[in-house]
């Protein structure tokens, strides 16, 4: 993979490292890429390092239900407040405050598991084109500013931030002229570049990656986005299940879908896959899709 690659996956890797401040208590920083507050995945996968960092570590993610409760500010340290809710023989779990300027931004139950084997079955992964025969998002970004006359810098400079993750969806959806179409799309992605063989790391990269493109799938009955003049969009909660070891540097299939949206809120779900076709994860979130005057 490519040196810009590396750079940002380490630079990503850099801000999930926390640094530690007292027992239970860890601070993070942030990266600008092209909100107005601070990712919501960033929070997610910071709150899940540090929640890691209290449990045994013969114990796994495999379960974590966030709220988004403020929006972040990214020119500010965030503190990371763990508290021990419970300790058994194969299960423990942690809660988790994200805190700015004496305020929870984010609040966090994560679950934690031993392995154990068990009953196992899985729905069916879909029959898509492979990743290879794909543009990558940051490609078609690009390409769509390009088809506009004229671009404000400020769009130019928020769709042109690069990320640590290449995304490439089967079929591309313009965030800059959206059209309608049913709730759903397939979106593969991975990490820019290698990521240590620790399936805590893997686990925390994958919760930063899961909040990208699943509220957008709410939209796209609608034709509106991001980028829509007037749109207000922020993520309300996030539900993440692990169901086994996973590679976010290997290729993942997101599989996403919108059962419905309602009173400026909409539902989106997510089912990712290995490249092998095992269901290494399940996602559920709402999100704040409001259209102002």
């Amino acid at each position: 993979m490519s040196g810009d690659g590396q750079r940002l996956v380490q630079d990503l890797l850099d801000q999930l490292d926390l640094e530690p401040l007292e027992q239970r208590l860890f601070r993070g920083s942030s990266r600008d890429i092209g909100g107005k507050s601070v990712f919501g995945g960033q929070v997610a996968g910071q709150a899940m390092v540090a929640a890691t960092r209290t449990v045994d570590p013969s114990q796994q993610a495999h379960s974590m239900h966030g709220y988004f409760l403020r929006p972040g500010d990214m020119q500010a340290a965030i503190v990371y407040e763990v508290d021990n809710i419970r300790d058994g023989k194969s299960f423990a779990t942690r809660r988790v405050q994200a805190i700015q300027h004496g305020r929870p931004i984010f609040s966090m139950l994560a679950s934690f598991h031993i392995e154990e084997s068990g009953y196992t079955h899985q729905m069916t992964m879909p029959d898509v084109v492979g990743p290879e025969e794909l543009a990558s998002h940051d490609e078609l970004r690009h390409a769509w500013v390009g088809e506009l006359d004229r671009v404000p810098d400020s769009l130019k400079e928020a769709v042109g931030r690069e990320i640590a993750i290449d995304m490439r969806p089967v079929e591309p959806w313009n965030l800059l002229a959206p059209d309608k179409r049913a709730p759903a799309q397939y979106v593969w992605f991975r990490a820019k570049d290698a990521v240590p063989k620790d399936q805590a790391v893997h686990r925390a990269v994958l919760t930063y990656a899961s909040d990208f493109n699943l509220l957008t799938t709410s939209q796209m009955p609608h034709g509106v986005s991001f980028f829509t003049p007037g749109m207000q969009m922020a993520s309300i909660d996030h539900a993440l299940w692990f169901h086994g070891d996973l590679e976010v540097d290997d290729w993942l299939l997101y599989c996403m879908d919108s059962p419905g949206a309602q009173d400026s809120r909409g539902l989106s779900r997510g089912l990712i896959f290995a490249r092998d076709g095992r269901l290494v994860a399940s996602v559920a979130q709402e999100g704040l899709i409001r259209q102002r005057d």
